[in-house]
């Protein structure tokens, strides 16, 4: 568990940094280059840009002349414009870019987004391209998919995909192949990959097996690294795994990633680790009663390594270096603007498919042999099956 300096500097500007945890989160370019949330407190919510890959991070405040709403959700962009996204009269959202003019902020309209029904529109994480920006809304019985920033003239409709889609990993560097959780009627829900250059065409990505709830979680195009939440190795209790793009073995369910008193997510994988998916280091946050946390785990090692959060961490927002550090974003009154850094551990002993938690005995449950996740069936034919 070994942890970095923090490094600091003050945010630009007379604003103070007193949202530890903001309404909307903190989204983070693929490249870790800019981050975004909202900042302020109360009625008096702005939206706020950090520059992540300097010397020292620094954040640049984006207030307009009426504060933004709690459920204003915030997409930074590779040339340190950040999309927001409001919501309108309950159906209508609109997007719009914001920038920094010297003292104040400038603001590029897009247009606008209708969405009929119960559901509402949501952004997907940042695209690989760092120009382009995506929403989703899940219908009844179809999802559309719209391209909200990056187009030609505003929002664009891009893909309408059979079924009620959530989620939204990224497949490629390029930002052509999307994964999306799909469930259709009252079926199971089974991870599709979506080819946004051959009109939203959909094939199967995971289905470990027929009745089982498959999510992606995350995944990391370099070393083609999966991490996955199914109920596959036990029916009604989902479980997080593991797996590689490509690769005929079936998905591991490390018993060391399963806590009986708190939930566990994986939010960031180390880039750079070519074909090598048992080396990238996973950054997962975890959940209890008394706090949040952070894991820090390897396909290849025997156990999770929990490590205490730092100070103002904007819980389960972070992005790894390629050199294996794990930055971390952190806000406290003190210091509003932070990175902390990580790294993990080195084990002597190779993991295997599955090792016990930390303090555990002796035992070690086998992991079950589920069938293998069908990624060969996906439309990236080009990787090098892993194993």
């Amino acid at each position: 568990m070994t942890a970095c300096a923090i490094e600091t500097a003050a945010e630009d500007g007379d604003h103070e940094g007193t949202a530890v945890h903001p309404p909307a989160g903190f989204a983070i370019t693929v490249n870790g280059a800019y981050g975004a949330r909202l900042a302020g407190a109360g009625d008096a919510l702005y939206a706020e840009r950090w520059t992540l890959d300097g010397p020292e991070p620094y954040a640049v405040p984006l207030p307009l002349d009426q504060p933004e709403e709690s459920g204003t959700r915030l997409l930074p962009l590779a040339d340190g414009r950040v999309l927001v996204c409001r919501r309108v009269d309950g159906r209508r959202h609109t997007f719009s870019l914001l920038y920094p003019t010297g003292p104040g902020t400038g603001e590029l309209r897009l247009g606008s987004v209708e969405a009929p029904g119960p559901g509402c529109v949501e952004l997907l994480p940042p695209s690989p391209d760092g120009i382009c920006a995506y929403a989703l809304h899940s219908g009844p019985e179809t999802t559309t998919l719209w391209l909200v920033a990056g187009g030609a003239f505003g929002p664009e409709r891009v893909a309408e995909v059979p079924g009620r889609c959530a989620g939204g990993v990224w497949l490629d560097r390029t930002g052509r192949m999307l994964a999306l959780d799909r469930r259709i009627g009252d079926g199971p829900v089974k991870t599709v990959a979506v080819d946004l250059e051959r009109g939203g065409e959909v094939t199967p990505l995971l289905q470990i097996t027929e009745a089982s709830q498959d999510r992606l979680l995350l995944a990391d195009p370099d070393s083609g690294l999966l991490l996955i939440r199914s109920d596959a190795p036990s029916p009604g209790h989902e479980r997080l795994g593991w797996g590689v793009l490509g690769s005929l073995l079936p998905v591991r369910f490390p018993e060391c990633l399963r806590l009986d008193d708190a939930a566990v997510t994986p939010f960031a994988i180390q880039p750079g680790q070519v074909l090598m998916p048992e080396s990238c280091g996973v950054a997962l946050r975890i959940d209890a009663a008394s706090g949040s946390w952070v894991g820090l785990w390897r396909p290849s090692g025997r156990r999770m390594h929990q490590v205490a959060a730092p100070p103002g961490w904007v819980a389960g927002a972070g992005f790894w270096t390629r050199e294996g550090i794990l930055r971390l974003p952190c806000s406290t009154p003190e210091l509003p603007c932070a990175l902390a850094g990580l790294s993990v551990p080195e084990e002597p002993e190779p993991c295997g498919e599955a090792g016990p938690p930390a303090g555990a005995g002796p035992q070690e449950e086998q992991p079950r042999a589920c069938r293998p996740v069908p990624l060969q069936q996906a439309p990236l034919t080009d990787r090098k099956p892993a194993g």
